[in-house]
């Protein structure tokens, strides 16, 4: 990385370390892994390849975390490692073991180290999974070979100048994706999303689009979306037509340690309209950890959470995760994985 660069003034996901694992899969099945990062080179794609014309592809995203103490940590690594298994699986490609990923991932983080800013900031890191077939005629054929490689990216504060309440636009009618493949992170859910999103900031100053096909609140197009107040967190059940978010997993697993009540279950579009005059709402992922949201817009109606401002638990919920992420607060429940660096 140019050491010109700062990651806390460079656009997120920008800046790219100098150093990436890779490994190809052959038709057999099989992983050739060198077993250490290579410094990062262009990859050379035939125009043919499957990926280029049949989206096989998808990817992970975490982050490692310069610790109080000047050590570094990978937060929930074997959680990402099995959502990422799984979703080259539902792109019909094959796996590699778990072990395997997981050692590149920890290589490249290693070999990343020192571009790993201090907190607020910290090293994203982004394993990838392509499909390499050469046939444009295989729409309906997986891809039997690809390359699986990870690439990190120093990264600064999610939201440059401090957390700030977001402004979020419901989509009632459009859906985020196609609801078989939503629990996957696959570039094809994401740019499902991305019109309305944009149509959504041009029309009505939004900075998110949070998808409630047919009334039933689910996620923004990069996000899971909670709702809170001194006692309850609600968020919507799991199933397969969105993302099985790892931030999501760790603010419940907090909250019901710390006292809440959680319900994982449907939300309507008329429930939320109903807490913003009584609570607070947030949406959480790797990249921003928690954001509140301010306000919310149903068509032509604006409705605004308190104060439109964040709110005491979503920064209590906040501070208590970057707390574990960052060592400054024990982990009681082995999310970290201490690495060299």
């Amino acid at each position: 990385m140019s050491q010109t660069k700062d990651p806390f003034t460079s656009p997120f996901g920008s800046l790219f370390g100098d150093f990436m694992t890779i490994a190809a899969l052959d038709e057999a099945g099989h992983y050739a892994y060198e077993g250490s990062a290579k410094p990062v080179e262009n990859l050379s794609l035939h125009p043919g390849t499957h990926v280029l014309h049949y989206a096989s592809a998808c990817f992970e995203g975490l982050k490692a975390h310069r610790q109080v103490d000047g050590s570094l940590a990978i937060f929930r690594v074997d959680d990402h490692v099995a959502r990422m298994i799984q979703s080259i699986a539902k792109v019909r490609m094959s796996p590699p073991p778990a072990e395997l990923l997981r050692q590149m991932i920890v290589d490249a983080v290693e070999a990343n180290a020192s571009e790993t800013p201090a907190a607020p900031g910290s090293l994203y890191i982004r394993p990838t999974m392509i499909g390499t077939l050469l046939n444009i005629g295989a729409a309906a054929a997986p891809s039997p070979t690809g390359l699986l490689y990870v690439i990190c990216s120093p990264v600064g504060d999610y939201f440059a100048g401090g957390i700030r309440p977001l402004s979020i636009y419901v989509e009632t009618q459009i859906p985020r994706t196609t609801p078989q493949f939503g629990m996957i992170k696959s570039g094809a859910n994401y740019v499902m999303a991305l019109g309305p999103t944009l149509d959504a900031k041009r029309d009505h100053g939004a900075d998110q689009v949070l998808f409630a096909t047919g009334g039933d609140v689910t996620e923004t197009g990069a996000s899971n979306f909670f709702l809170c107040d001194d006692h309850k967190l609600v968020t919507r059940k799991l199933d397969e037509s969105f993302l099985h978010g790892v931030t999501r997993a760790s603010v419940i697993t907090m909250a019901r340690d710390m006292g809440y009540e959680v319900e994982e279950r449907a939300v309507t579009v008329d429930e939320l309209r109903e807490w913003t005059t009584r609570g607070e709402g947030f949406l959480s992922g790797t990249a921003a950890v928690l954001a509140p949201v301010g306000q919310v817009k149903i068509g032509d109606e604006t409705m605004v959470f308190g104060d439109g401002q964040p709110g005491p638990n979503t920064l209590k919920l906040r501070q208590a995760l970057t707390d574990i992420q960052l060592g400054a607060a024990p982990d009681p429940y082995g999310w970290r994985t201490p690495v060299e660096g």
